[in-house]
Protein backbone atom coordinates (compact mmCIF):
# COMPACT_ATOMS: atom_id res chain seq x y z
CA UNK A 1 0.00 0.00 0.00
CA UNK A 2 1.17 3.84 -0.61
CA UNK A 3 2.23 5.47 1.80
CA UNK A 4 0.07 8.38 2.58
CA UNK A 5 2.07 11.62 2.54
CA UNK A 6 1.30 14.73 4.56
CA UNK A 7 0.39 18.20 4.60
CA UNK A 8 4.10 19.07 5.29
CA UNK A 9 5.69 16.55 2.90
CA UNK A 10 3.51 18.28 0.41
CA UNK A 11 4.80 21.21 1.31
CA UNK A 12 8.45 20.71 1.30
CA UNK A 13 7.73 18.84 -2.02
CA UNK A 14 7.08 22.01 -3.32
CA UNK A 15 9.45 23.86 -2.04
CA UNK A 16 11.97 21.78 -3.37
CA UNK A 17 10.49 22.14 -6.79
CA UNK A 18 10.83 26.20 -6.41
CA UNK A 19 14.32 26.36 -4.73
CA UNK A 20 16.13 26.30 -8.42
CA UNK A 21 14.53 29.33 -9.98
CA UNK A 22 16.33 32.37 -9.79
CA UNK A 23 13.50 35.01 -8.87
CA UNK A 24 13.71 38.70 -8.34
CA UNK A 25 11.46 41.17 -8.10
CA UNK A 26 10.87 40.78 -11.91
CA UNK A 27 11.51 38.39 -14.54
CA UNK A 28 10.70 35.27 -15.44
CA UNK A 29 11.79 33.12 -12.70
CA UNK A 30 8.62 35.26 -10.80
CA UNK A 31 6.47 33.88 -13.89
CA UNK A 32 7.96 30.39 -13.35
CA UNK A 33 7.25 29.84 -10.22
CA UNK A 34 4.08 31.35 -9.80
CA UNK A 35 3.07 28.64 -12.69
CA UNK A 36 3.98 26.16 -10.26
CA UNK A 37 1.88 26.98 -7.97
CA UNK A 38 -0.95 27.24 -10.28
CA UNK A 39 -0.76 23.74 -10.59
CA UNK A 40 -2.29 23.98 -7.23
CA UNK A 41 -4.49 26.84 -6.76
CA UNK A 42 -5.98 28.73 -10.06
CA UNK A 43 -4.04 32.01 -10.11
CA UNK A 44 -5.28 35.48 -11.58
CA UNK A 45 -1.65 36.61 -12.96
CA UNK A 46 -1.24 40.35 -13.07
CA UNK A 47 1.27 42.03 -15.45
CA UNK A 48 1.95 46.03 -14.26
CA UNK A 49 4.08 47.52 -17.47
CA UNK A 50 7.81 49.00 -16.64
CA UNK A 51 7.37 52.65 -15.67
CA UNK A 52 4.08 52.55 -14.05
CA UNK A 53 3.99 54.95 -10.88
CA UNK A 54 2.36 53.24 -8.05
CA UNK A 55 2.40 55.62 -5.12
CA UNK A 56 5.31 57.02 -5.10
CA UNK A 57 7.36 54.71 -6.80
CA UNK A 58 8.15 53.42 -10.25
CA UNK A 59 7.69 50.01 -11.39
CA UNK A 60 11.17 49.12 -12.70
CA UNK A 61 12.92 47.63 -15.59
CA UNK A 62 12.37 43.93 -15.90
CA UNK A 63 16.11 41.61 -14.80
CA UNK A 64 16.42 38.51 -16.61
CA UNK A 65 19.30 36.35 -17.30
CA UNK A 66 20.64 33.56 -18.70
CA UNK A 67 24.16 32.77 -17.20
CA UNK A 68 26.77 34.28 -15.27
CA UNK A 69 30.30 33.10 -14.32
CA UNK A 70 33.88 33.58 -13.08
CA UNK A 71 36.50 31.40 -14.97
CA UNK A 72 40.00 31.58 -14.64
CA UNK A 73 42.79 31.30 -17.26
CA UNK A 74 42.56 27.56 -17.99
CA UNK A 75 38.67 28.31 -18.40
CA UNK A 76 37.38 26.98 -15.35
CA UNK A 77 33.88 28.37 -14.26
CA UNK A 78 35.22 29.39 -10.16
CA UNK A 79 32.30 30.85 -10.01
CA UNK A 80 28.88 29.13 -11.78
CA UNK A 81 25.80 30.81 -11.76
CA UNK A 82 24.29 27.28 -13.24
CA UNK A 83 25.48 25.72 -9.47
CA UNK A 84 23.65 28.44 -7.84
CA UNK A 85 20.86 31.63 -8.33
CA UNK A 86 23.27 33.12 -5.62
CA UNK A 87 26.23 33.14 -7.06
CA UNK A 88 24.93 36.76 -8.92
CA UNK A 89 24.22 39.78 -7.56
CA UNK A 90 20.47 40.27 -8.01
CA UNK A 91 19.77 42.37 -10.70
CA UNK A 92 23.56 42.63 -12.12
CA UNK A 93 23.41 44.62 -15.12
CA UNK A 94 25.33 42.57 -18.27
CA UNK A 95 29.47 42.32 -18.34
CA UNK A 96 31.67 40.73 -20.09
CA UNK A 97 35.22 41.36 -19.69
CA UNK A 98 38.61 39.68 -18.38
CA UNK A 99 40.37 41.68 -15.23
CA UNK A 100 42.86 40.96 -12.77
CA UNK A 101 41.80 39.53 -9.34
CA UNK A 102 42.71 42.92 -7.79
CA UNK A 103 39.87 44.45 -10.03
CA UNK A 104 37.55 41.84 -9.37
CA UNK A 105 37.37 41.80 -5.84
CA UNK A 106 35.60 44.97 -5.53
CA UNK A 107 32.38 43.52 -6.92
CA UNK A 108 32.49 39.66 -5.41
CA UNK A 109 30.63 39.84 -1.70
CA UNK A 110 31.43 36.94 0.94
CA UNK A 111 30.73 35.90 4.55
CA UNK A 112 33.98 36.01 6.24
CA UNK A 113 32.25 34.92 9.82
CA UNK A 114 30.82 31.91 7.83
CA UNK A 115 33.19 30.88 5.24
CA UNK A 116 31.47 27.87 3.63
CA UNK A 117 28.08 30.06 2.88
CA UNK A 118 27.30 32.06 0.04
CA UNK A 119 25.61 35.51 0.75
CA UNK A 120 22.02 36.92 -0.60
CA UNK A 121 22.83 40.49 -2.32
CA UNK A 122 20.54 42.70 -4.49
CA UNK A 123 21.17 46.15 -6.56
CA UNK A 124 17.81 46.68 -7.15
CA UNK A 125 17.38 50.47 -8.23
CA UNK A 126 20.96 51.22 -8.88
CA UNK A 127 22.47 49.72 -11.73
CA UNK A 128 26.03 47.88 -10.39
CA UNK A 129 27.24 43.78 -10.86
CA UNK A 130 28.55 41.29 -8.94
CA UNK A 131 28.91 37.98 -7.53
CA UNK A 132 28.74 36.21 -4.41
CA UNK A 133 30.30 33.26 -2.99
CA UNK A 134 32.12 31.43 -0.36
CA UNK A 135 35.06 32.92 1.58
CA UNK A 136 36.82 29.70 1.28
CA UNK A 137 36.09 30.20 -2.61
CA UNK A 138 37.97 33.48 -2.49
CA UNK A 139 40.68 32.30 -0.60
CA UNK A 140 41.93 29.72 -3.01
CA UNK A 141 41.89 31.93 -5.69
CA UNK A 142 45.65 32.52 -7.13
CA UNK A 143 46.19 35.88 -8.05
CA UNK A 144 45.59 36.63 -11.84
CA UNK A 145 43.12 37.33 -14.73
CA UNK A 146 39.92 35.97 -14.53
CA UNK A 147 37.21 36.30 -17.31
CA UNK A 148 33.73 37.87 -16.11
CA UNK A 149 30.28 37.57 -17.79
CA UNK A 150 26.93 38.17 -16.73
CA UNK A 151 24.51 37.74 -19.71
CA UNK A 152 21.37 39.75 -17.93
CA UNK A 153 19.19 41.94 -19.50
CA UNK A 154 17.58 45.08 -18.16
CA UNK A 155 14.81 46.10 -20.36
CA UNK A 156 11.11 47.50 -20.19
CA UNK A 157 8.72 44.78 -19.19
CA UNK A 158 6.63 44.23 -16.79
CA UNK A 159 5.95 43.30 -12.74
CA UNK A 160 4.32 40.02 -12.16
CA UNK A 161 2.21 39.21 -9.38
CA UNK A 162 -0.91 36.86 -9.05
CA UNK A 163 -3.68 36.65 -7.03
CA UNK A 164 -6.15 33.50 -5.58
CA UNK A 165 -9.38 34.67 -4.14
CA UNK A 166 -11.13 32.00 -1.77
CA UNK A 167 -14.87 33.40 -1.78
CA UNK A 168 -16.35 33.91 1.53
CA UNK A 169 -20.01 34.67 2.82
CA UNK A 170 -19.68 38.27 2.64
CA UNK A 171 -17.32 40.61 0.72
CA UNK A 172 -15.06 42.01 3.76
CA UNK A 173 -11.68 40.63 2.95
CA UNK A 174 -8.66 38.91 5.23
CA UNK A 175 -5.46 39.33 2.70
CA UNK A 176 -2.42 36.52 3.23
CA UNK A 177 0.42 37.90 1.64
CA UNK A 178 3.85 35.99 0.58
CA UNK A 179 6.75 37.42 -1.25
CA UNK A 180 8.19 35.78 -4.09
CA UNK A 181 11.16 37.65 -4.92
CA UNK A 182 13.94 35.60 -3.46
CA UNK A 183 16.10 33.07 -4.96
CA UNK A 184 17.45 30.26 -3.86
CA UNK A 185 16.13 30.84 -0.32
CA UNK A 186 14.23 27.61 1.39
CA UNK A 187 13.03 29.11 4.76
CA UNK A 188 12.88 33.16 3.13
CA UNK A 189 10.56 32.82 1.50
CA UNK A 190 9.16 29.45 0.01
CA UNK A 191 8.19 27.73 2.81
CA UNK A 192 5.63 31.31 3.18
CA UNK A 193 4.72 30.58 -0.43
CA UNK A 194 3.73 26.81 0.35
CA UNK A 195 2.13 27.50 3.22
CA UNK A 196 0.05 30.30 1.49
CA UNK A 197 -0.69 27.71 -1.41
CA UNK A 198 -2.09 25.36 0.97
CA UNK A 199 -3.65 27.48 3.57
CA UNK A 200 -5.92 28.46 0.23
CA UNK A 201 -6.69 24.94 -0.07
CA UNK A 202 -7.48 24.20 3.29
CA UNK A 203 -9.66 27.41 3.35
CA UNK A 204 -11.58 25.97 0.05
CA UNK A 205 -13.14 22.80 1.55
CA UNK A 206 -15.18 24.89 3.60
CA UNK A 207 -17.05 28.18 2.71
CA UNK A 208 -15.37 30.69 4.94
CA UNK A 209 -17.28 33.77 6.49
CA UNK A 210 -14.65 36.18 5.17
CA UNK A 211 -13.58 36.04 1.51
CA UNK A 212 -10.10 35.44 1.80
CA UNK A 213 -7.55 36.89 -1.01
CA UNK A 214 -4.36 35.70 -1.32
CA UNK A 215 -1.36 37.53 -2.71
CA UNK A 216 2.00 35.91 -4.18
CA UNK A 217 4.10 38.88 -5.13
CA UNK A 218 7.22 40.32 -4.92
CA UNK A 219 7.96 42.27 -1.75
CA UNK A 220 7.93 45.68 -1.14
CA UNK A 221 7.54 47.01 -4.70
CA UNK A 222 4.87 44.26 -5.42
CA UNK A 223 2.86 45.16 -1.93
CA UNK A 224 2.93 49.11 -3.29
CA UNK A 225 1.89 47.97 -6.87
CA UNK A 226 -1.43 45.82 -5.27
CA UNK A 227 -1.95 48.91 -2.72
CA UNK A 228 -1.79 51.36 -5.71
CA UNK A 229 -3.89 49.38 -7.86
CA UNK A 230 -6.88 48.75 -5.73
CA UNK A 231 -7.18 51.58 -3.61
CA UNK A 232 -10.43 52.32 -3.98
CA UNK A 233 -11.45 48.82 -2.81
CA UNK A 234 -9.22 48.67 0.29
CA UNK A 235 -11.85 49.52 3.32
CA UNK A 236 -12.86 45.91 1.85
CA UNK A 237 -9.94 44.50 3.85
CA UNK A 238 -10.54 43.92 7.63
CA UNK A 239 -8.10 41.61 8.64
CA UNK A 240 -4.68 40.47 7.13
CA UNK A 241 -1.34 38.16 7.38
CA UNK A 242 2.07 38.41 6.10
CA UNK A 243 3.75 34.84 5.86
CA UNK A 244 7.49 35.05 6.19
CA UNK A 245 10.25 32.31 7.45
CA UNK A 246 7.46 29.76 8.10
CA UNK A 247 9.43 26.44 7.94
CA UNK A 248 12.53 26.75 10.29
CA UNK A 249 12.83 24.89 13.47
CA UNK A 250 12.38 27.92 15.97
CA UNK A 251 9.39 29.03 17.81
CA UNK A 252 6.14 30.58 16.33
CA UNK A 253 6.38 34.61 16.24
CA UNK A 254 3.81 37.03 15.42
CA UNK A 255 4.70 40.72 14.74
CA UNK A 256 1.58 42.75 15.74
CA UNK A 257 0.21 45.17 13.47
CA UNK A 258 0.63 48.76 13.63
CA UNK A 259 -2.45 49.37 15.61
CA UNK A 260 -1.50 46.49 18.10
CA UNK A 261 -5.05 46.13 19.32
CA UNK A 262 -6.54 44.83 15.50
CA UNK A 263 -8.55 42.02 15.79
CA UNK A 264 -5.91 39.47 13.91
CA UNK A 265 -3.83 40.96 16.98
CA UNK A 266 -6.05 39.40 19.39
CA UNK A 267 -7.39 36.45 17.44
CA UNK A 268 -3.18 35.25 17.01
CA UNK A 269 -2.16 36.10 20.39
CA UNK A 270 -5.92 34.00 21.89
CA UNK A 271 -4.68 31.44 19.16
CA UNK A 272 -0.86 31.29 20.15
CA UNK A 273 -1.42 31.19 24.16
CA UNK A 274 -4.34 28.75 23.79
CA UNK A 275 -2.24 26.40 21.80
CA UNK A 276 0.62 26.36 24.38
CA UNK A 277 3.00 26.22 21.81
CA UNK A 278 5.83 28.21 22.46
CA UNK A 279 5.36 31.67 21.03
CA UNK A 280 6.53 34.66 21.09
CA UNK A 281 4.59 38.35 19.83
CA UNK A 282 6.62 40.99 19.11
CA UNK A 283 5.81 44.82 18.61
CA UNK A 284 5.17 46.25 15.19
CA UNK A 285 8.50 48.02 13.80
CA UNK A 286 8.33 49.70 10.49
CA UNK A 287 11.08 47.30 9.03
CA UNK A 288 10.71 43.88 8.27
CA UNK A 289 8.11 42.41 5.23
CA UNK A 290 5.50 43.71 3.64
CA UNK A 291 3.24 44.26 6.50
CA UNK A 292 4.89 47.74 6.75
CA UNK A 293 3.44 48.34 3.40
CA UNK A 294 -0.04 47.47 4.54
CA UNK A 295 0.39 48.76 8.05
CA UNK A 296 1.68 52.44 6.53
CA UNK A 297 -0.30 55.45 8.12
CA UNK A 298 -2.28 56.53 5.03
CA UNK A 299 -4.04 52.61 4.59
CA UNK A 300 -3.22 51.65 8.75
CA UNK A 301 -4.94 47.97 8.06
CA UNK A 302 -5.04 45.37 10.65
CA UNK A 303 -2.53 42.87 9.10
CA UNK A 304 0.17 41.03 11.12
CA UNK A 305 2.74 39.40 10.50
CA UNK A 306 3.33 35.36 11.08
CA UNK A 307 6.94 33.73 11.01
CA UNK A 308 9.04 31.22 12.87
CA UNK A 309 12.09 32.74 13.58
CA UNK A 310 12.00 36.12 12.18
CA UNK A 311 14.13 37.63 9.08
CA UNK A 312 17.74 38.20 10.60
CA UNK A 313 17.00 36.57 13.55
CA UNK A 314 19.25 33.24 12.14
CA UNK A 315 22.55 33.19 11.14
CA UNK A 316 21.47 31.92 7.49
CA UNK A 317 19.40 34.15 6.70
CA UNK A 318 19.75 35.47 3.23
CA UNK A 319 22.34 33.02 2.43
CA UNK A 320 22.83 29.43 1.03
CA UNK A 321 22.44 27.97 4.34
CA UNK A 322 19.11 28.40 4.24
CA UNK A 323 18.49 25.62 1.72
CA UNK A 324 16.36 22.20 2.02
CA UNK A 325 17.69 21.05 5.03
CA UNK A 326 16.95 23.75 7.00
CA UNK A 327 13.51 23.41 6.66
CA UNK A 328 11.09 20.92 7.84
CA UNK A 329 7.90 19.36 6.92
CA UNK A 330 7.10 19.62 10.82
CA UNK A 331 7.53 23.17 11.22
CA UNK A 332 5.50 24.00 7.63
CA UNK A 333 2.58 21.72 8.84
CA UNK A 334 2.40 23.51 12.27
CA UNK A 335 2.54 27.12 10.62
CA UNK A 336 -0.09 25.79 9.23
CA UNK A 337 -1.90 24.24 11.59
CA UNK A 338 -2.14 27.80 13.73
CA UNK A 339 -2.76 29.89 10.55
CA UNK A 340 -6.09 27.40 10.48
CA UNK A 341 -6.95 27.77 13.95
CA UNK A 342 -6.52 31.63 14.02
CA UNK A 343 -8.85 32.01 10.81
CA UNK A 344 -11.37 29.28 12.47
CA UNK A 345 -11.57 31.69 15.68
CA UNK A 346 -11.70 35.08 12.99
CA UNK A 347 -14.37 33.63 10.91
CA UNK A 348 -16.42 32.69 14.20
CA UNK A 349 -15.56 36.17 16.08
CA UNK A 350 -18.32 37.91 15.38
CA UNK A 351 -21.00 39.99 17.55
CA UNK A 352 -24.48 38.82 19.23
CA UNK A 353 -27.79 40.50 20.49
CA UNK A 354 -29.67 39.17 23.03
CA UNK A 355 -32.78 38.62 22.30
CA UNK A 356 -34.17 38.19 25.50
CA UNK A 357 -31.89 40.07 27.95
CA UNK A 358 -34.50 40.82 30.80
CA UNK A 359 -33.60 38.17 32.82
CA UNK A 360 -32.49 34.84 32.33
CA UNK A 361 -34.26 32.86 29.86
CA UNK A 362 -35.05 29.64 30.78
CA UNK A 363 -33.01 27.66 28.95
CA UNK A 364 -34.52 24.27 29.81
CA UNK A 365 -37.82 24.47 28.62
CA UNK A 366 -36.06 25.06 25.31
CA UNK A 367 -33.67 21.70 25.75
CA UNK A 368 -30.38 23.72 26.25
CA UNK A 369 -29.49 21.86 29.83
CA UNK A 370 -31.03 18.85 28.28
CA UNK A 371 -28.17 18.91 25.44
CA UNK A 372 -25.27 19.06 27.29
CA UNK A 373 -26.32 15.67 29.52
CA UNK A 374 -23.58 13.05 29.82
CA UNK A 375 -20.31 15.74 28.23
CA UNK A 376 -17.56 15.63 30.05
CA UNK A 377 -17.69 19.40 30.03
CA UNK A 378 -21.18 20.07 30.59
CA UNK A 379 -20.33 22.75 33.13
CA UNK A 380 -18.31 24.33 31.12
CA UNK A 381 -20.33 24.73 28.26
CA UNK A 382 -23.48 25.60 30.53
CA UNK A 383 -21.03 28.47 31.76
CA UNK A 384 -20.38 29.56 28.55
CA UNK A 385 -24.32 29.97 27.19
CA UNK A 386 -24.71 32.62 30.53
CA UNK A 387 -21.74 34.28 29.32
CA UNK A 388 -22.61 34.62 25.70
CA UNK A 389 -25.94 35.96 26.68
CA UNK A 390 -24.63 38.29 29.84
CA UNK A 391 -22.48 39.95 26.89
CA UNK A 392 -24.45 39.81 24.07
CA UNK A 393 -24.97 43.80 23.79
CA UNK A 394 -23.66 44.42 20.42
CA UNK A 395 -20.61 45.57 21.54
CA UNK A 396 -18.90 42.17 22.84
CA UNK A 397 -17.26 40.00 19.98
CA UNK A 398 -17.54 35.96 21.34
CA UNK A 399 -13.40 36.58 21.97
CA UNK A 400 -13.80 39.17 24.41
CA UNK A 401 -16.46 36.90 25.88
CA UNK A 402 -13.73 33.62 25.68
CA UNK A 403 -11.15 36.12 27.17
CA UNK A 404 -13.38 37.46 29.87
CA UNK A 405 -14.67 33.90 30.84
CA UNK A 406 -11.54 32.22 30.57
CA UNK A 407 -13.35 29.86 28.30
CA UNK A 408 -11.92 28.34 25.13
CA UNK A 409 -12.82 30.13 22.39
CA UNK A 410 -14.57 27.05 20.65
CA UNK A 411 -16.64 26.34 23.60
CA UNK A 412 -17.92 29.44 23.22
CA UNK A 413 -18.81 29.49 19.82
CA UNK A 414 -20.43 26.32 20.55
CA UNK A 415 -22.96 28.10 22.96
CA UNK A 416 -23.28 30.93 20.80
CA UNK A 417 -24.44 28.40 17.89
CA UNK A 418 -26.76 26.59 20.49
CA UNK A 419 -28.13 30.09 21.39
CA UNK A 420 -28.83 31.11 18.45
CA UNK A 421 -30.37 27.76 16.98
CA UNK A 422 -32.96 28.62 19.96
CA UNK A 423 -33.87 31.85 19.01
CA UNK A 424 -32.31 33.73 21.89
CA UNK A 425 -29.56 35.64 20.19
CA UNK A 426 -28.86 37.79 16.87
CA UNK A 427 -25.56 37.93 14.70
Amino acid sequence: MARVTTAGEEMHALVERLYPLCRSITGDGVRATLEIVGEYLPLRVHEVPTGTQVLDWTVPQEWNIRDAYIADGAGHRVVDFAASSLHVLGYSVPVSATMPLAELRAHLHTLPDHPSWVPYRTSYYQPAWGFCLSQETLDALPEGMYEVRIDSTLADGHLTYAEHVVPGQVSDEVIVSCHVCHPSLANDNLAGIAVATFLARALAQRTPYYTYRFLFAPGTIGAITWLARNAERIDRVKHGLVLACAGDRGELTYKQSRRGDAEIDRVMRHVLAASGRPHRVTEFTPYGYDERQFCSPGFDLGVGSLSRTPYAGYPEYHTSADDLDFVSPEAMADTLAVCREAFAVLDRNRRYVNLSPYGEPQLGRRGLYDSLGGRSDAKEAQMAMLWVLSLSDGEHALLDVAERAGLPFDTVAAAADALHGAGLVKA
